[in-house]
């Protein structure tokens, strides 16, 4: 049996995860991340949620392979309805999806939360998850940035509390802009550069009064505020 080797995005996301007993992934990828924390001694037990039979095969022969069907439980279930409140789950990961898609999954199942711990990895919407996250009782409490070839990720931990969020916060991230590591410029430059080139389209197609226009024109702006600090 060889342990389980993690992509450096998964590998940023073990880091955050501080759960000692139990650890649930919604949305697995072959049930990597719970194979790795457990044989990695940093979490006894994991629950592995799949809304897919395929997907959740997949999962399961991960955990064979490894020998871990004592530890990590492979359930069918639409996001959150893999956990049940018996189980104790202390910290809830759900990474490598959509962040309006993370926002739906932590919304349809309140009752449930809040979790002691989220760490989530939205690929997409960062924006619009924190602001989900601040009005439903949790505070953003750590933020990683990581690179895995061409793709930039945001890794967001999450725990109960009251926080606020101003605007820039919301989309740079607290903790991310606070920090402005490089892989935080190299990303931020690039959607400068991208939006500046739907700018120039718009001038040419004889839009620069458009909403438009103008909605671009402040993004533009507002990122060039980021990266000059």
């Amino acid at each position: 049996m060889s342990q389980v080797k993690l992509t450096p995005r998964l590998n940023a996301v073990a880091d955050l995860v501080n759960a000692k007993h139990k650890v649930a992934d919604i949305g697995s990828d072959h049930a990597y991340l719970a194979a790795f924390l457990v044989e990695q001694g940093r979490v006894e037990e994991a629950i592995v949620g799949e809304v897919a039979k395929g997907p959740l095969e997949n999962a399961k022969k991960t955990v064979r392979s490894q020998g871990l069907t004592e530890a990590i439980d492979c359930r069918l279930a639409d996001g959150l309805a893999a956990i049940q409140p018996e189980d104790g789950v202390e910290t809830v990961v759900i990474a490598g999806m959509g962040g309006l898609l993370i926002k739906k999954i932590l919304a349809d199942h309140q009752e449930l939360g809040p979790f002691p711990e989220l760490v989530l990895q939205p690929n997409t919407d960062q924006d619009a998850l924190r602001a989900w996250l601040v009005a439903n009782g949790y505070q953003v409490t750590k933020e990683e940035m990581v690179e895995e070839g061409i793709h930039r990720y945001e890794i967001i931990v999450a725990k109960p509390g009251k926080q606020e969020l101003s605007k820039e916060d919301l989309t740079f991230g607290p903790f991310l802009r606070q920090a402005a590591g490089p892989i935080f410029q190299a990303k931020w430059q690039h959607e400068k550069d991208r939006l500046q080139l739907v700018l120039d389209r718009l001038k040419e197609a004889g839009q620069s009064q458009s909403e438009k226009y103008r909605e671009v024109e402040e993004t533009i702006q507002q990122i060039a505020k980021e990266l000059s600090k």
